[in-house]
């Protein structure tokens, strides 16, 4: 699992297309540098992967004594920063303990890249926060790790990659939550997850003030396969937007190969109380996995914080066999109430949401859910990606495009209710008639397709479960609270994980998304 709080807090091996090296610098002063293009980028890719593979970048060992705290005083100079004062100016990061691997980062103008060679000059090693305890001042370790993406005015930063192929972004409510990665390798096949890096970048800045953009190309590498990246990225007020592009040569077979994987952490929420282990009320980045499928249907499934690890794989009834990706699908943050986590100082309601839309056809394939167990707030414990059914073998090719938004809300403004509330409990009348070896699962669900409908509407609940039985299940109005309907329903206890299905609908009409949750 990734330590991300150590990680988020940082926030605040010869290449192709080299060339002459320069530090950090305004691009008018870039000068002409060497040929760079996307296609390039994509040439130089595929002849890596045909050659023999070579080394990856190693952690360099001096970054160790930079540890937390030594990191934390050591900050970009910012009149060394890239594309300045424009709301894309970029910053970079030096290597310390939790990000040892250096990269090399260019700058694109005009159709020709510059390398950013890194000097002592580019950081600055500020005072210790707790002066009587500090140690020595931290040794500045040559090289890069990544870069970061400042809002305008150099106050904060919305952007960021840093750590393998991880790259996050605040989204539009300012609080780091959530990762992306490049790519995911054998996710959920036990020790063989393989974590693929991004060795190079080269930046482009696309236009200028409000309509500009930031366009971030990438090199991926890792024994198994060689990618090349494009990510075009836009912020607007509402949403942070990226159009990515990929392409993949594999150099041996994968087992699973993840695409679009988004990572998470939950440890527990209000649901589920006998998880409870902090004085706040609930602790997580994402509460839900959304997923529209190409039948039509909005899934939502609750996350949770298994015993075990476990992997779950989402197919779409409405395509071919395996189908698996529509609309899109996403890591959401749904719960935006303060008062449901009361955290004061990381802010867990603000935590953004991640969609992912496909562009093209992808072929058939599946949305995959990989939840670890956890007992603490600082692991990425949850991962959600699309594989494809094609195998992924030595010598073929893949190419993806697809479209990700970080957001605030919802993807979009469906009439579907939504899932708003999940509460599992005893079965029966707690405290009065509870039913032994049963449990009780509780939803809430609102929106437009509710309003107005009563207990005389016609509404029904369809429900199912793949192991035990439905012992009873009701859904009806709940009052004063217009648009708001509550599902309860009572299923056997079984010695394996159960998936309880269920979706309030009128005639075959469906009024709701369709929930999926995970009895443990």
């Amino acid at each position: 699992m990734f330590d991300r709080r150590q990680t988020l807090g940082l926030l605040g091996a010869a290449l192709a297309f080299g060339g002459d090296a320069v530090a950090a610098t305004p691009r008018s002063a870039l000068g002409a540098g060497q040929p760079f293009s996307w296609d390039g980028l994509k040439g130089q890719a595929a002849a890596l992967a045909r050659g023999r593979a070579r080394p990856l970048p190693r952690p360099d060992p001096r970054a160790h004594a930079v540890d937390y705290d030594a990191a934390n005083r050591i900050a970009f100079r910012p009149d060394r920063a890239i594309f300045p004062d424009d709301g894309y100016s970029v910053r970079l990061f030096p290597l310390v303990r939790n990000a040892p691997i250096p990269v090399r980062v260019s700058v694109v103008e005009n159709g020709r890249a510059r390398l950013i060679e890194h000097s002592e000059d580019m950081f600055a090693v500020g005072p210790a926060t707790d002066p009587d305890n500090a140690g020595p001042a931290p040794h500045i370790v040559p090289g890069i790790a990544g870069f970061r993406v400042m809002n305008r005015g150099g106050v904060g930063d919305w952007l960021a990659f840093l750590g393998a192929s991880y790259f996050r972004s605040a989204g539009p409510l300012a609080q780091y939550g959530l990762s992306a990665r490049g790519l995911a390798i054998d996710t959920g096949i036990d020790g063989a997850e393989e974590f693929p890096v991004f060795t190079a970048f080269w930046l482009e800045r696309t236009g200028t003030g409000g309509e500009g953009g930031l366009t971030v190309y990438a090199l991926l590498e890792s024994p198994s396969v060689v990618g090349a990246y494009r990510f075009a990225t836009v912020k607007g007020s509402a949403e942070i937007v990226q159009d990515v592009s990929v392409a993949l040569w594999m150099r041996r077979d994968v087992r699973r190969l993840g695409i679009a994987p988004l990572t998470s952490m939950f440890w527990y929420d209000e649901g589920n109380p006998a998880q409870r282990a902090d004085w706040r009320p609930e602790i997580h980045d994402s509460d839900g996995l959304l997923i529209h499928n190409r039948a039509g249907e909005r899934i939502w499934r609750p996350l949770g914080n298994p015993p075990r690890a476990t992997i779950n794989a989402f197919a779409d009834p409405g395509g071919g066999p395996g189908d698996g990706l529509g609309g899109g699908f996403g890591l959401l943050q749904r719960d935006r109430a303060f008062d449901h986590y009361q955290d004061d100082g990381v802010f867990y309601e603000k935590r953004p949401g991640l969609w992912v839309e496909p562009k093209g056809d992808w072929g058939p394939g599946a949305v995959m859910l990989y939840e670890i167990p956890t007992s603490r707030e600082t692991d990425d414990n949850i991962v959600a990606f699309w594989t494809p059914d094609r195998p992924a073998t030595a010598g073929s090719r893949f190419a993806f495009d697809y479209r990700l938004r970080w957001i605030g809300g919802e993807p979009d403004a469906a009439p579907l209710a939504r899932v708003v509330d999940r509460w599992t409990g005893t079965a029966g009348r707690p405290g009065l008639d509870p039913i032994a070896n049963a449990r009780r699962l509780v939803v809430d669900f609102e929106g437009p397709a509710l309003r107005g409908l009563d207990r005389g509407s016609g509404v029904t609940a369809a429900v199912a479960v793949d192991r035990g039985r439905i012992l009873s299940s009701v859904a009806y109005p709940v009052v004063g609270r217009p648009g708001r309907w509550r599902l309860i329903v009572d299923t056997s206890k079984t010695p394996d994980p159960a998936n309880l299905r269920a979706t309030l609908q009128r005639g075959d009409a469906p009024l709701s998304e369709t929930v999926i949750h995970q009895f443990y």
